[in-house]
């Protein structure tokens, strides 16, 4: 979690400096502060994303809470104690919710990331396919299914794929 809230106040430091410089293009996804971060994790997490936000001073800026999945127990930063919401609260389902959509999403990047990665993979197992080829290809089919399927003539469409190569990918896909 660390990493992740630095990189994103990286990014946010960034658009910052470049905002200043005129006529620099900056990446309005991070141009702006979030509001609130709440922590999945109880008081270690929070106090890890307290460190972040001071080293970036942005404590006292940015809020932060933690969330402690267990029995949904808020923590608040520089407080001993957890807060309590009512089980049947508003508030509390709507950082349950929150949280829940924060999951979701995470899961869903993973696992098309481990998606792209197994594609990859699996065309690099093809003698004389690198990277850059691997790139050329899925850029011109958009999936490994469509080059499994292609006919020679359409392999031979993409940059860098010349007929021995061609050849080599039909026989891998057979």
């Amino acid at each position: 979690m660390t990493e992740v809230l630095t990189r994103r106040l990286k990014r946010w430091q960034s658009a910052q400096e470049l905002e200043r410089k005129a006529g620099q293009k900056i990446d309005e996804s991070f141009a702006l502060l979030p509001d609130l971060i709440i922590m999945d994790g109880g008081k270690g997490q929070l106090s890890r994303a307290v460190s972040v936000l001071k080293e970036f001073d942005l404590f006292g800026r940015v809020a932060v809470v933690g969330l402690a999945k267990r029995v949904e127990e808020v923590f608040l930063p520089e407080k001993s104690d957890s807060i309590l919401l009512p089980r049947h609260s508003e508030g509390l389902y709507l950082i349950q919710r929150i949280r829940d959509e924060a999951h979701r999403f995470a899961i869903t990047a993973h696992r098309a990331r481990r998606s792209r990665e197994g594609m990859a993979s699996q065309l690099e197992k093809i003698p004389g396919i690198g990277a850059v080829k691997r790139k050329a290809l899925l850029k011109h089919f958009g999936n490994i299914e469509a080059i499994a399927k292609a006919e020679k003539a359409e392999l031979l469409l993409v940059d860098g794929i010349n007929e021995s190569l061609a050849d080599t990918i039909r026989d891998y896909f057979g």
